[in-house]
């Protein structure tokens, strides 16, 4: 069964499918900040056999409608249900394990720091760049742009949508600095890739850092390909 050929947007291939995040993060395929890529153009530019991801993909796909009815399809519920999963799941989440990390990345720097120079203090460095950005991003999209999108949703005015295109824009680029910053922080780690004798500690902090990425990648996805764009085509 061939429902995917390629020229669909990574995005909307997530929005359909979601179990499809999997195979993408398997590959490095971002598809949160860069999901208005179409997948064959990403493909060529990693030099990734086409026919064996489309194979894959849509025997994942064909295989997961067996069981369909776990997913939920966030692009037919209401802009409200949305916010709420967004901050229920994601920003609850997020909430809670950065002050979690931030003291878990500071103690294996400090314990490992002189065996993984060039590991530890960039990792370091750069979690805390992204806590930082985080935890004030949160912020504004719970106290400003969220009630702006409830209101929106209930009185739809041309002022308003002008406003919320303004702010988007704006939380797009954010979602593309942590992007980045993700990206950087596996690359660092090498894929998050263990020393031989890692403690327990050093273990857990890699296992919840790949976990905060995950919840991440799935988190500006559910914003950027499926929240905003409904919002920005109703003018």
């Amino acid at each position: 069964m061939t429902i995917f050929n390629g020229t669909e947007k990574i995005g909307e291939i997530v929005t359909r499918y979601p179990g499809a995040s999997n195979l993408l993060r398997a590959y490095n395929i971002d598809f949160c900040c860069g999901g208005n890529r179409s997948l064959h153009t990403v493909l060529r530019q990693q030099g990734t056999d086409a026919a064996l991801f489309l194979s894959a993909l849509n025997e994942n796909y064909a295989e997961a409608s067996k069981h369909k009815g776990e997913d939920i399809d966030w692009s037919s519920r209401s802009y409200t249900e949305l916010i709420e999963h967004v901050i229920q799941t994601h920003h609850v989440y997020v909430q809670q394990e950065l002050p979690l990390l931030s003291e878990f990345t500071t103690k294996i720097l400090r314990v490992h720091g002189h065996k993984q120079a060039d590991v530890l203090p960039r990792l370091h460095r750069l979690f805390h760049e992204m806590k930082l950005e985080l935890e004030q991003h949160l912020i504004d999209e719970e106290e400003q742009i969220f009630p702006l999108i409830r209101q929106y949703e209930q009185e739809p005015s041309p002022e308003l949508h002008q406003k919320l295109t303004a702010a988007i824009t704006e939380l797009e680029s954010e979602h593309s600095q942590v992007g980045d910053l993700l990206k950087e922080m596996r690359a660092v780690t090498h894929h998050y890739e263990l020393p031989e004798g890692a403690c327990r500690t050093y273990t857990l902090t890699f296992q919840k850092l790949e976990e905060l990425e995950t919840d991440l990648f799935q988190h500006i996805h559910l914003e950027n390909n499926i929240l905003f764009p409904r919002v920005l085509q109703i003018a």
